[in-house]
């Protein structure tokens, strides 16, 4: 071989070595960005894929149980919370013409499902007497008088506060209570 083709293949070997060597530094860059991400996934970074990948799953399976828990224990909550007795409404009213003040009450007591208790309590000038109904699902075995009914029909509608009612008949008003 002569010099100029010498020349020519060492020219080209060179060449070649550095486009090799360019490409091997880009190979390495990118591994090293590789190796930077995946030690985001896993904990020590030299874990391989398919391990990242089951702890992953782990992971996502824990949290999927942990949610479901979650559900059944709002949805117990949510029960417990209809079965609460929280609508309160009174209704108080003088029981008898001669007395004012409108000391004698009806209050309901009921959950959402209109569950729960009717008490009254009938003021006279010398005695005070006091009674307790049961109801369920918004109704009562036992008669209810129209005082009782106007606090059983605002507490199952959710209008909780206090209404002021006469006996005349004429429609209740409502008010705030001052005691």
């Amino acid at each position: 071989m002569d010099d100029s083709t010498l020349t020519t293949v060492a020219i080209a070997a060179v060449v070649v070595a550095l486009l090799a060597l360019a490409v091997a530094v880009g190979a390495q860059l990118r591994l090293a960005r590789v190796r930077r991400d995946f030690a985001v996934l896993g904990d020590d970074g030299v874990t391989d894929i398919a391990r990242v990948a089951a702890t992953q799953n782990h992971r996502i399976d824990r949290l999927g149980a942990e949610l479901a828990r979650l559900r059944a224990s709002l949805e117990s909550t949510e029960e417990d919370v209809r079965q609460s007795l929280r609508n309160v409404a009174v209704v108080r009213y003088d029981a008898f013409g001669d007395m004012g003040g409108r000391l004698s009450f009806s209050a309901a007591v009921v959950d959402d499902l209109g569950d729960g208790i009717v008490l009254s309590s009938i003021h006279a000038r010398g005695e005070s007497r006091t009674y307790a109904k049961g109801v369920v699902g918004g109704r009562s075995s036992i008669t209810l008088t129209p005082e009782e009914q106007q606090a059983l029909v605002s507490a199952t509608k959710g209008e909780s506060g206090t209404a002021r009612a006469d006996r005349g008949g004429a429609s209740p008003e409502r008010a705030k209570d001052a005691s």
